[in-house]
């Protein structure tokens, strides 16, 4: 134990610490009361809201919180928890303070403040022995000095009160106006995120606290408002915690713990019996403490993310929202992760919830959440993070007159033609997958029939496409699994022209003018991320070209170009990190076949004969590659299959297309 005296200091863990102000149990004695004060480096409180005390009893960070009194071995303590890791970084001092009430310090018995580590070890001691009319004073406090956290015993007390050690730190003390005993005083809500608002879910009241060791019964014998409370409890050390709520047989009724984790805390939701006293039955195998709190010191999700370890209730005021879900599981990477989503006007009813997640092994997801206010109740067997993103605002009117629209999840817009009879340039941006699944974008006709537009395991998470590829007035695109989106038109001419070489990487389009002619496509990066070039015409035919099939080989393939003498030549890549180059080619290049040619990969042939017989053969490079052979027209137009296998095959004069990413040869008979 580590006791230091007045003006003395003592380095402390970087950890969760739990605080004990505490007197000796003296009929008479005059009560204390328990706050902390969050200092910046001058000293002062930023708000109303960085005062921790028992009628505000949880500070918006969640970093340092009053879990209430506990009696017991001749001791009266107030508890406080300060969770140094999760103080923020402007905040350079917590101040432990205590208020007298009925009395005197000079009359308080055995007055001390002691901080303890998670293992119940007590890492600072300091006992007050030169108190005397003070009615508040400042016990000690936690300061950052080196990149390192301390404990300073400060030992100063304020005649003026509570009021008087407040205002000296920037708090600004209002008289208050005077109030009937039975009725409780109003509590000044915790400054709320931008996309909340305030929202109070319940009545306060002083928490009641129990601690313990090993299997106990909680019974709170004292009045609770009406409505749910939450259920905090912690438990040192190893072994098994279970809690249930007993029934008015003394039964066991609902499950609210069923834990082995080290050093358990959780909290969960209970509705206490209306007619009776909320009972508990503990099972624990260590000392263990439970706390009946008001819906109050729920921690809050604002716009950051939110992170926590094992079972806990979370208030969310906010708009509706996609929710992010980040689950690290257990210490052998299982563990169950569930997740309850309770409408504030349902609190009376609490099985009136919907399950958004029922889990287990780590994972990552993202949910819905409706407007709020609500609470989600959690359960989780290992450390977990939640972020909301409140959906944005969909205009359509501003969308349509400024070409983009923006949105988040699934949504189907309808997207009007700037220059209707013409093609547009489309860019799009998918900055964040809404779940697992890569993201779809499907065209809908008007019978809400779908055809696959984009996805993003083969056109990446943001590139270039055509759109009106038939001169559409306009088009209905439905988007799925699409995280945060954004979609753009901007004019065709914005297309560049590919006159013979052009490098780039991710997803591309350009305009080829001429004739038909060849195009190679090479990988200049070393990943395998699927890359492809594909043909459009001005009818709206979109035909591909050259697949690399995830090799770094080039590859060679036609530019079929129709009557009107040109066409878009798109780049797709999977990755928007796939770098690649682009060549066109003569026809007159095009290997012609006489005794053998030989290639691999996709590749363009010339028959210069008669209609004949040759022999394919084919070496492929998983049991899905086959080889496949197509006649092209003059214009390199593809027009038919010929044969999707090795063997003898019967080809016409002309162009010839083969398509597959292994070794292939094809020798002319007779």
């Amino acid at each position: 134990m580590t006791h230091i005296t007045k003006g003395a200091n003592t380095p402390v863990p970087a950890t969760a610490l739990r605080v004990a102000v505490g007197r000796r149990d003296v009929p008479g004695a005059p009560v204390v009361d328990a706050s902390a004060l969050l200092l910046d480096a001058v000293g002062k409180v930023r708000g109303d809201a960085d005062l921790v005390f028992y009628n505000q009893p949880a500070h918006p960070s969640g970093a340092v919180r009053h879990t209430g009194a506990a009696q017991g071995a001749g001791q009266l303590v107030e508890w406080l928890e300060v969770d140094l890791p999760r103080v923020e970084p402007e905040i350079q001092r917590v101040l432990i303070a205590g208020s007298c009430d009925g009395g005197v310090f000079g009359q308080v018995p055995g007055l001390y403040v002691q901080a303890l580590a998670a293992d119940g070890a007590v890492v600072a001691h300091y006992a007050v022995t030169d108190a005397s009319s003070e009615t508040a004073f400042v016990l000690g406090e936690f300061y950052r000095r080196n990149g390192e956290w301390k404990f300073r015993a400060v030992g100063q007390g304020y005649a003026s009160g509570l009021a008087g050690l407040a205002t000296d730190f920037g708090i600004a003390v209002e008289e208050p106006t005077p109030t009937p005993a039975p009725t409780p005083m109003p509590v000044a809500p915790a400054p709320a995120p931008q996309d909340a608002v305030p929202h109070s879910f319940g009545p306060e009241f002083h928490p009641y606290t129990q601690r313990g060791r090993g299997n106990g019964v909680v019974s709170v014998d004292v009045p609770l408002p009406p409505g749910p409370v939450i259920v905090e409890a912690w438990h040192e050390g190893d072994g098994y915690f279970g809690m249930h709520t007993l029934t008015r047989r003394n039964k066991d009724d609902d499950l609210l713990y069923n834990s082995t984790l080290r050093d358990f805390r959780g909290r969960a939701l209970v509705l206490p019996p209306e007619d009776r006293p909320l009972r508990l039955r503990v099972e624990a195998d260590h000392d263990w403490t439970v706390s009946i709190q008001p819906l109050s010191v729920a921690r809050r999700i604002g716009q950051g993310p939110l992170s926590g370890y094992g079972p806990e209730v979370i208030a969310y005021t906010g708009k509706a929202a996609d929710l992010d879900v980040d689950f690290a599981g257990d210490e052998d990477d299982g563990g169950y992760f569930g997740l309850k989503c309770l409408e504030a006007r349902y609190l009376s009813r609490p099985d009136e919830y919907d399950l958004l997640v029922n889990d287990t092994d780590p994972f990552r997801q993202t949910v819905p959440l409706p407007d709020g206010p609500l609470l989600l109740l959690l359960e989780a067997d290992g450390p977990w993070q939640l972020t909301a993103r409140p959906l944005p605002v969909f205009d359509g009117a501003a969308a349509q007159a400024a070409g983009a629209w923006t949105g988040r999840g699934d949504r189907t817009v309808t997207l009007a033609n700037p220059a209707p009879g013409r093609p547009a340039l489309l860019e799009y941006a998918f900055t964040d997958a809404g779940t697992f699944a890569s993201y779809r974008v499907k065209l809908l006709d008007e019978y809400d029939d779908e055809e696959t537009f984009l996805e993003g395991s083969r056109h990446g998470r943001h590139g270039r496409t055509v759109l009106f590829r038939k001169g559409e007035p306009e088009v209905r695109l439905k988007v799925e699994d699409g995280g945060d989106w954004s979609l753009r038109l901007l004019p065709i001419e914005q297309v560049p022209p590919l006159t013979g070489a052009a490098e780039g990487r991710g997803s591309a389009v350009f305009r080829y003018d001429g004739p038909p002619a060849l195009l190679g496509l090479h990988r200049t990066t070393s990943d395998t991320e699927p890359l492809e070039t594909r043909t459009l015409q001005a009818d709206g035919q979109l035909r591909i070209s050259a697949d690399s099939v995830g090799r770094r080989r080039p590859t060679v393939g036609p530019i079929w170009v129709s009557e009107t003498g040109y066409c878009y030549v798109h780049v797709f890549a999977a990755s928007v990190d796939t770098c690649w180059r682009i060549e066109t080619a003569d026809t007159a290049s095009v290997p012609v076949l006489g005794k053998l040619v030989e290639g691999q990969g996709y590749g363009v042939v010339r028959h210069t004969g008669p209609e004949a017989e040759v022999t394919v053969k084919h070496e492929p490079r998983g049991m899905l590659d086959l080889v496949v052979l197509w006649e092209l027209d003059e214009r390199l137009e593809p027009v038919r299959r010929i044969s999707t296998a090795s063997g003898l095959q019967r080809v016409p004069g002309g162009f010839l297309q083969i398509r597959t990413s292994g070794k292939w040869s094809i020798e002319l008979r007779g």
